[in-house]
């Protein structure tokens, strides 16, 4: 990234970038003893700060409103035994800016960094990682690679006022809220997921599908090939990474 004095990978080094990522992503979703499946997927994280902290986004959070008194909001994080149940300590949103903070019990996991600042600009190459799908096509990691088209407006122009949901209005009263637009597909799953930076390997963005997909269904029948993320920095602005 521009400015940033850290001199870019080479291409033969991306694999072991995603390598190293893997390890700082978790599954977000439910956990109930007494349902099959226990665990109901909604969503993507990634581990920051002490290994204890998830990113991820409100939408992919807001799921835990069907959850009953016994099914509850929960991680699963890779150990070298498979996926391991942890369960949410704490949880803080920022319902605007798409974005949420989970905290989770047990040992921690390894840690992404964040980037110090908003300097990403157009053109500049990403890399994203989450579970598209969810489990259609397993809980496995995957990688896509594209770049930054543009920084854009977070809510699409409504050509009416009944084209504006209840969170389109609290991003307008918000102002105007930046997000990068991305030359690759995301889908369902791979929302929460980590955008990052090729050069540094430092997190710029949170994937957010949700911010313009109308449904599962339409974005597995009629993908758009736009994806969204919201800059990293909104993190540290909000606030939502105090006492975490």
């Amino acid at each position: 990234m521009g400015g940033t004095g850290v001199l870019p990978l080479r291409a033969e080094e991306v694999p072991d970038l995603i390598a190293r990522i893997k390890p700082s992503i978790a599954l977000v979703g439910s956990y109930a003893e007494t349902d099959s499946p226990r665990f109901t997927f909604f969503g993507t994280g990634f581990a920051v700060r002490d290994g204890n902290t998830l990113v991820t986004c409100a939408h992919v959070v807001q799921l835990e409103m069907s959850a009953t008194a016994e099914r509850k909001l929960s991680v699963q994080v890779r150990t070298s035994t498979g996926w391991e149940q942890r369960n949410v300590t704490s949880v803080n949103k920022d319902v605007p800016r798409d974005l949420a903070i989970l905290r989770f019990d047990g040992p921690p996991v390894p840690a992404l960094q964040l980037a110090a600042g908003d300097t990403v600009r157009e053109g500049e190459s990403v890399l994203t990682i989450g579970f598209p799908l969810g489990g259609a096509l397993g809980f496995s990691p995957v990688a896509h690679r594209g770049m930054v088209a543009a920084r854009t407006a977070m809510v699409p122009p409504a050509n009416r006022a009944a084209g504006l949901n209840e969170r389109a209005i609290a991003q307008l009263r918000q102002g105007r809220l930046e997000v990068y637009q991305l030359d690759m597909t995301a889908y369902p799953g791979n929302s929460g997921g980590p955008l990052l930076d090729i050069a540094s390997g430092r997190v710029v963005g949170v994937v957010s599908s949700g911010i313009v997909k109308a449904s599962r269904e339409y974005a597995l029948s009629s993908p758009s090939g736009i994806t969204y993320a919201v800059p990293v920095g909104w993190l540290r602005t909000t606030g939502l990474l105090e006492g975490n």
